[in-house]
């Protein structure tokens, strides 16, 4: 224990000038350990000199060196040493060195294991300093028993106590056994259930290679059930790799994958908005966003709702609100109006749907007469789009869902009286191509959902400025591939009617392909 005392030949002064107190600050004294060695209180000393200057003897350091982060130096010294000895890293033969008091548990520990580990390192040392007389011998034992000649000869060394107390929920008994047999082992199995736990033991202990090993676990594992813990892990340790998958992961997944599963009740609402206002947001359309969004805000008001409803049920709770205001515009919804900020409400151009937004009284009217507006000018001005400039954050968006099973995957769209057919192909086992094509009215199977109540385009070339992009996972990683931004004149006759591909070579699979196009003035 370190023990405080007021001892200074300078204490009893009075501070009568400033030269006066600063001698004061700069001869004060403390006793440290059981030796009443002197030591200066100064934060960037972790010991009393004597005992460093022992300690950089033994070790062969610098001393000048150690002076400027002593504990940093002795500790790397250490982990230099048996890495370089030691040559079999698995289970330690012997009765343990040191005894670590956590969690209610005694652990026992081996030296070669305890320098892989910063923290109980520094613990280590800070208790060997204090508690003997004598650091260079005791030092001088612990290299000479781990030496590999003197392996059959261990000197005995003292047994060392250490305490280590943690605060954070995370870490489990389970887990912080997993995270120690780690410093034993390289291979300690761990599973998705505990490896949050195990990361949460890392950090504490300052484990950087089972810090990383469970990184790249949990980078593998994404999944609905998942990506709120990962992310929010990501987030409270600063693993911006980590919080960087898991945004780009739900950028591609939020509306085909975790907007089915009643998991998006536990999205954060911060990484929510921050995905929402992504230029790489994979939709398949505006509205199956605007749904998934919707939803999202049901599953915030019922929590006890164990399952994802239908549509019809999710529609019949917004419509049972007062219709005095709507509900974005009631004080439970200001809060998330961000989020309702960030769809592209123009996006959505069939009656049926925009008829549906005015039943259930969701939206600021205002919003709703905006939209409709912008709709009947386009519809006049032959599908211009007067009211989009920026093809990066206004563009109309549709997507496909390339999978395994596809060897030809496409849809058709309707937008102002045109209509058009987004296509991919895969050409052979990593060769893929994703192109949109304009088509006549006539062509489309009647009646056709697509068609059905919409206007018709007999002008013979529309104008269209488009992007076309295409992601993949390969490895944890994502591959992007995208067009430049092209404007083209679609007419109908070949070549005319069909836009550049996006030729792309990738083992990914599925990819998730995104058509963005808006009708300039022409």
């Amino acid at each position: 224990m370190k023990m405080s005392s007021p001892v200074s030949s300078s204490s009893h002064q009075k501070a009568g000038n400033g030269r006066a107190g600063e001698m004061v600050t700069r001869l004060e004294r403390r006793i440290v350990g059981a030796t009443n060695r002197w030591r200066f209180p100064q934060d960037h000393f972790c010991g009393d000199l004597l005992a460093l200057s022992q300690m950089c003897n033994v070790l062969n350091i610098d001393l000048d060196e150690a002076l400027k982060n002593p504990e940093r130096l002795c500790i790397s010294k250490f982990q230099k040493f048996f890495s370089e000895n030691l040559t079999d890293s698995g289970i330690q033969s012997g009765e343990a060195d040191v005894i670590l008091e956590c969690l209610g548990y005694k652990w026992e520990l081996h030296h070669p294991q305890i320098f892989q580990s910063e923290t109980l390192a520094k613990l280590y040392l800070t208790a060997l300093i204090q508690n003997t007389k004598g650091p260079t011998k005791h030092l001088e034992k612990i290299l000479k028993a781990q030496a590999p000649e003197k392996v059959k000869e261990r000197s005995p060394v003292k047994k060392i106590i250490i305490s280590l107390k943690i605060n954070d929920p995370a870490v489990t008994r389970v887990a912080f056994a997993l995270a120690l047999k780690n410093l034993y082992m390289n291979e300690v199995e761990m599973n998705v259930d505990n490896v949050l736990g195990v990361l949460a033991s890392a950090h504490i202990l300052q484990f950087n290679r089972l810090f990383k090993k469970c990184v790249t676990m949990m980078l593998n594992r994404l999944m609905p059930s998942t990506i709120k813990n990962f992310y929010l892990a990501g987030c409270k340790y600063r693993e911006e790799q980590l919080t960087i998958a898991c945004e780009k992961w739900l950028e591609m997944n939020l509306v085909p994958l975790v907007g089915t599963q009643i998991h998006l009740r536990h999205i954060p609402q911060h990484l929510l908005h921050k995905v929402l206002k992504s230029p790489r947001l994979f939709t398949f359309s505006e509205f199956h966003l605007l749904k998934t969004l919707l939803m999202w805000v049901y599953l915030q008001l019922n929590c006890k709702v164990q399952a994802i409803p239908i549509h019809e049920t999710m529609l019949s709770f917004f419509s049972s609100f007062p219709k005095k205001c709507c509900f974005l515009e009631r004080d439970a919804g200001q809060t998330w109006m961000p989020l309702f900020l960030c769809l592209r409400l123009h996006g959505i151009t069939s009656g049926k749907d925009l008829e549906e937004l005015r039943n259930i009284n969701f939206f600021p009217e205002s919003w709703l007469i905006r939209v409709t507006a912008n709709h009947y000018h386009a519809l006049e001005s032959g599908g211009n789009m007067a009211h989009l400039k920026d093809l990066s954050t206004q563009a109309m968006r549709f997507g496909l869902l390339f999978r395994q099973e596809y060897t030809t995957y496409s849809e058709r769209i309707s937008i102002y009286g045109y209509f058009f057919e987004i296509k991919g192909i895969k050409h052979d086992t990593t060769s893929y191509s994703f192109s949109m094509q304009r088509i006549r009215h006539t062509d489309l199977e009647c009646p056709s959902p697509v068609c059905e109540h919409s206007a018709i385009s007999l002008r013979a070339e529309r104008l269209v400025k488009y992007e076309i992009r295409a992601q993949t996972l390969v490895d944890s990683r994502w591959q992007e591939f995208r067009t430049n931004q092209i404007t083209q004149k679609f007419g109908f006759i070949k070549p005319g009617c069909k836009s550049h591909a996006l030729k792309i070579q990738t083992v990914g699979i599925p990819i998730y392909a995104s058509f963005a196009f808006i009708f300039p003035a022409s």
